[in-house]
C-alpha cells in the first residue's frame, strides 16, 4: 500500500460504491488530524467516529473498514517514521489540477475535523503549529478554479508540501507526545 495515489482511487471508488459520503483524501485527513490532535495510535475509537461523520452514524461495511484500517496503519507508520515520510492520499499527479486541488481541500477539511475532535486546547501548540492550523482553515475554504498551467502546478505542489509538513509538525508536537507518554506508561508497569 505504498502508492497512495492508487489507494486514493481504489478507496474513493469503494466508498462511493458503498454510499459513504467521503473520499479517501478526507478519510486520511480525518485520521491524521485525530492522530495529530493526540489520539493514541492504538486507539480503537476512531472507526466509530469516522462512521459518525462519513456514514451518518451507520457502521461502515466490512470491506470499507478493512481498506480504511490499512490506510490508518500506513498513515500511523508514516507519521512515526523518523524521515518525514507522510504521503498524502490524494488524486494522482496525472489527474486534472482542479481534482487534485479539491482532494487537498478535502484532506485539509478532514484534518481540521479530526484534529478538533482530539485537541481543543491550543495553548500547548507552538506558534508554528498555531499558524499552520490558521493556514489550514484558509486552505479548507479555497474553492476557486485553478488554470491548468505551470504556475498553478507549482503553487499546488508548494501548498501540498506545506500541508504535509504542517500535519507532521502537529503530530510531532501533540500527537507524538501522546504516543511517547503511552510508551513510557507501559514500560513503568
Amino acid at each position: 500500500m505504498n502508492n497512495l495515489n492508487q489507494v486514493f482511487d481504489e478507496l474513493t471508488a469503494l466508498l462511493e460504491q458503498n454510499g459513504v459520503a467521503s473520499d479517501a483524501a478526507e478519510i486520511q485527513g480525518i485520521l491524521t488530524g485525530m492522530l495529530a490532535g493526540g489520539m493514541a495510535t492504538d486507539s480503537k475509537e476512531w472507526m466509530a467516529a469516522l462512521a459518525d461523520f462519513t456514514n451518518q452514524g451507520e457502521p461502515l461495511p466490512g470491506e470499507v473498514k478493512t481498506a480504511i484500517q490499512a490506510l490508518y496503519d500506513t498513515t500511523c507508520q508514516q507519521l512515526q517514521a523518523a524521515d518525514f515520510l507522510l504521503n498524502l492520499c490524494l488524486p494522482d499527479d496525472a489527474a486534472p489540477i482542479n481534482d487534485r486541488g479539491q482532494g487537498l481541500v478535502n484532506w485539509v477539511q478532514g484534518f481540521m475535523l479530526g484534529f478538533g475532535l482530539h485537541q481543543a486546547d491550543l495553548s500547548r501548540c507552538s506558534d508554528d503549529a498555531k499558524e499552520a492550523l490558521e493556514d489550514f482553515a484558509e486552505i479548507a475554504r479555497m474553492d476557486e478554479e485553478m488554470p491548468d498551467n505551470e504556475d498553478s502546478e507549482q503553487a499546488l505542489f508548494e501548498v501540498m508540501e506545506y500541508v504535509r509538513m504542517s500535519a507532521m509538525l502537529c503530530f510531532n508536537e501533540m500527537g507524538n507526545a501522546t504516543v511517547q507518554a503511552n510508551k513510557s506508561n507501559k514500560t513503568l508497569h
